[in-house]
């Protein structure tokens, strides 16, 4: 298992937000910790401790008035740790470029590529032919629907569910087209209240592209757990929990957690 770092941009500053508070419209989110620090910041502590496969992921959408602020905010944080970052939010074939070369490790894409309620695999190729398959990272964060997972998009972050479900078979299918997935749990994310149990089960057996979880961590007993029911395969991030963005755990504790064989 490793730590995958993040840094949350939203209205042109570092933030942690509780997961589905974010509209498309109004630039308004529920807020966990606001930073007085910038991206360039955090991405600068993050090269100096050696952490890397994070992601940046930039919160408000083209059309909005702070999207420049945030877009200079995230390219500020990959000129200050280049090539040790990834980053998403908007990202598209015309575009991902840009970000790559000035300093992603690589790209992260959702609602791009989950369109209509389903994989749009045209939108796909042409991504993986933009940036090549090893620098795209699919984020397949879902809601949970009965007994099912599904995945979640939005012009911005999960508030549109597809027919896609997130399960080991679908990580199977999309390996081909992508060298990582992020999977943010949005029913627990930002709320501190334990991880998606049965989600972490249901992927523990995935032993393909590296996978990263998101979503409810918020003591070292939730990492404990999530590395065993992931069976130290599945990375981990942690915001709002953080010592950094304001919570109780300090990130050498859970390195150190991390680093340990199960």
């Amino acid at each position: 298992m490793e730590f995958r770092p993040c840094i949350d941009i939203h209205n042109g500053k570092v933030k942690q937000i509780v997961g589905g508070s974010l509209k498309d419209s109004g630039d308004q989110a529920q807020e966990n910790f606001v930073s007085e620090q910038d991206a360039a910041f955090y991405a600068a502590l993050y090269q100096k401790n050696k952490l890397k496969g994070g992601h940046i992921i930039l919160l408000n959408s083209y059309d909005s008035p702070y999207y420049e602020e945030t877009r200079k905010q995230a390219l500020a944080a990959l000129q200050a740790y280049p090539g040790g970052l990834q980053v998403g939010g908007g990202i598209t074939p015309e575009n991902a470029g840009d970000y790559l070369n000035a300093g992603a490790s690589h790209v992260i894409v959702t609602s791009y590529v989950f369109r209509e309620g389903r994989i749009d695999y045209d939108r796909l190729e042409r991504l993986v032919y933009a940036v090549g398959r090893e620098r795209l990272v699919l984020d397949v964060s879902c809601k949970r629907v009965g007994e099912k997972y599904l995945v979640v998009t939005g012009d911005i972050i999960w508030q549109k569910l597809t027919e896609e479900i997130v399960n080991e078979a679908l990580l199977e299918k999309l390996s081909a087209y992508c060298g990582e997935f992020l999977i943010h749990a949005v029913d627990v994310e930002g709320k501190a209240r334990g991880i998606e149990q049965d989600l972490v089960k249901n992927l523990g057996g995935y032993t393909g592209n590296p996978v990263t979880y998101a979503g409810g961590v918020h003591s070292m007993e939730d990492l404990l757990l999530l590395k065993e029911l992931g069976r130290n395969r599945m990375n981990v991030t942690i915001g709002s929990a953080l010592a950094l963005f304001g919570g109780s755990m300090k990130w050498k504790d859970v390195l150190k957690i991390c680093s340990e064989e199960v």
